[in-house]
């Protein structure tokens, strides 16, 4: 199923002046165990921000999410409290407006969201970085079905996926030890460099 995105409408303005980092990459790739130690990582920075997402399936172990039915979605929707919200593999995401209200604090706003995302993102905000986080095919085979989310629907589609998508600003391929592939996830975050 094609990603489907709703976004804000009839900004005047770009949001700013924090940074929106917005966390991309298929299924697999390992977003969700570096963004939880990359939150280890800056838990003293009390200007990073990683915003839970709300979503309307299962959430697995290494997330850090907000799992609610799709009534109470469709609810806090219609009450204007998504920021954005997108749907994927016939579930629903979305992130809380409180994040819009970081950004204008200037703070850097982290969010693990859908690549489909970005164009209307870069629209929206003021300072838009993206990171790509991916790993080969047979990485993400293996790792997709050692998870087995029921909810995940069958692994051939999800591996099939392919999304039209700008160039990321950051390319992170997380093969090794998800310790170092975090460590380079958090200087990114930060704005700094690292030889790969």
């Amino acid at each position: 199923m094609t990603d489907i995105l709703t976004t804000l409408t009839g900004l005047a303005d770009a949001i700013g002046p924090g940074r929106l980092i917005l966390v991309v990459g298929p299924s697999g790739a390992g977003k969700d165990t570096l963004l939880g130690l990359a939150k280890v990582a800056c838990a003293d920075h009390g200007s990073i921000v990683f915003p839970r997402r709300v979503i309307t399936r299962q959430a697995s172990a290494s997330e850090d999410n907000e799992e609610v039915s799709l009534g109470t979605f469709e609810a806090a929707l219609a009450r204007d409290e998504y920021a954005l919200h997108w749907e994927a593999h016939g579930h629903r995401y979305a992130l809380s407006r409180a994040l819009d209200d970081e950004i204008r604090a200037g703070h850097t706003v982290v969010a693990n969201v859908s690549r489909t995302i970005i164009a209307a993102m870069r629209r929206a905000y003021a300072d838009v970085t993206v990171i790509s986080i991916t790993a080969p095919p047979n990485v993400l085979a293996e790792r997709l079905a050692m998870r087995s989310r029921s909810s995940d629907g069958k692994l051939e589609l999800r591996l099939s996926r392919t999304v039209d998508e700008a160039a990321p600003d950051v390319t992170i391929v997380n093969t090794g030890s998800a310790d170092f592939h975090a460590r380079q996830l958090v200087r990114a975050i930060k704005g700094e460099k690292w030889d790969e």
